[in-house]
């Protein structure tokens, strides 16, 4: 049976509530879901000061309710830039300023500084599934307008609700990340038999050069990961969070909230000289999923990024029966590494008719390019023809 239903927003996912949210985050009852949809990982960004008003990531999560109980949720922000999205629509603020209009604040339905693909409308599994999620969809349109922003952007959605937001009349973007799918390995010799004879030279090439190095490797999950972890790590992420951003994104409390709460869908991977570490990279795994975050290092050794990012992730993945390795975004210096390229989607309402016609235009370029980009990449892809 449905009962009324109503929505309204929630200033915090601390105000929602770990039971509520994680009831509506992971429907099928999985022991390691998604890890970014986790309560744990929202609180972890709001409470250590990384994604606040004060960073321009204010929060302001959608909730449905049905008599009362939370049937359906929308991670949202309401937003005063376009940073730490992944998803760029700089050239569309640019354009609305320069005819006039106002583009700030915009609300954004993502998982903050997390380029990943998951579910965006997070629905109880026992709720009216079609009902709750038309109204996530119409609520989010109507926040626009009642918090006097822009635009919603609904970015690394899923492709059916992707769809399902077209359908309802939001623009539908497309764009591309690159990933690595585990044909059934047994091993990384295998992975490497399926690839091209000069791919294969070339990647044994850049995994002898670290070994020759001398660099080891370190696995670290669950309670092996202590606070001089991330205090290592936090290093690594500062100095190249510093280079390439300006100013990193997380703060040091966050890698402390996850690693109390969460720290068993994590893998930090630690490189080291001897006992000295040199380099780290951030993964976090679930739903037969690696995902590969934030890495760092202080040293500089040749192929070290690639061993350390997707080499020990491809590794991990392999002895852990894992389907498939996703390595963020962007970098088509991935391709050759055996990670292929993989659409990613996005939804945008944007209230003002001039601009979202403009913008509707655009994409329906840009899809068509997307596409056609996806497709000469794979044709180029390091795998032996008849593999």
């Amino acid at each position: 049976m449905t009962g009324k239903l109503t929505a309204r927003l929630a200033d915090s996912a601390a105000a929602i509530g770990a039971e509520a949210w994680n009831a509506c985050a992971n429907p099928q009852g999985l022991e390691l879901p998604d890890p970014f949809l986790r309560h744990e990982f929202f609180a972890a960004l709001e409470q250590s000061g990384s994604a606040t008003e004060h960073t321009g990531w204010m929060p302001c999560h959608l909730v449905i309710e049905n008599d009362g109980r939370i049937d359906g949720l929308m991670p949202l922000y309401l937003k005063s830039h376009s940073q730490g999205e992944y998803v760029f629509d700089h050239s569309w603020a640019e354009a609305f300023v320069r005819a006039g209009g106002r583009y700030y604040p915009k609300l954004q339905c993502s998982v903050p500084f997390t380029p990943v693909t998951g579910q965006r409308l997070l629905i109880r599994p026992d709720a009216p599934q079609e009902e709750t999620r038309n109204a996530l969809f119409a609520a989010g349109a109507t926040a626009v307008n009642q918090l006097q922003a822009s635009s919603l952007h609904i970015t690394f959605l899923t492709e059916q609700e992707w769809k399902d937001a077209g359908a309802l009349g939001y623009l539908q973007r497309t764009d591309q990340q690159f990933h690595w799918l585990n044909e059934g390995y047994d091993s990384f010799d295998q992975f490497l038999g399926a690839l091209s004879s000069s791919k294969r030279k070339n990647l044994r090439k850049e995994r002898a050069a670290v070994r020759e190095a001398g660099v080891a490797f370190d696995w670290l999950t669950g309670s092996d990961i202590t606070e001089a972890h991330w205090d290592t790590f936090f290093e690594f992420y500062m100095d190249t969070g510093g280079r390439k951003w300006g100013r990193p994104y997380l703060t040091r409390e966050f890698f402390s909230r996850i690693g109390e709460s969460m720290s068993e869908q994590i893998l930090l991977i630690i490189a080291r000289l001897g006992d000295r570490p040199i380099a780290g990279a951030l993964n976090l795994f679930g739903r037969g999923v690696l995902f590969g975050r934030n890495w760092g290092c202080t040293e500089y050794i040749p192929f070290l990024h690639f061993e350390t990012c997707y080499y020990q992730a491809i590794d991990f993945a392999i002895a852990n029966k894992l389907d498939r390795v996703e390595a963020g975004a962007q970098g088509e210096h991935k391709l050759l590494r055996g990670y292929m390229p993989t659409p990613t989607y996005s939804a945008h309402f944007i209230e003002h008719s001039g601009l979202r016609r403009a913008v509707a235009d655009y994409l329906a370029r840009e899809r068509e390019a997307v596409a056609e980009h996806i497709e000469e990449l794979a044709e180029h892809g390091p795998f032996r023809k008849n593999s």
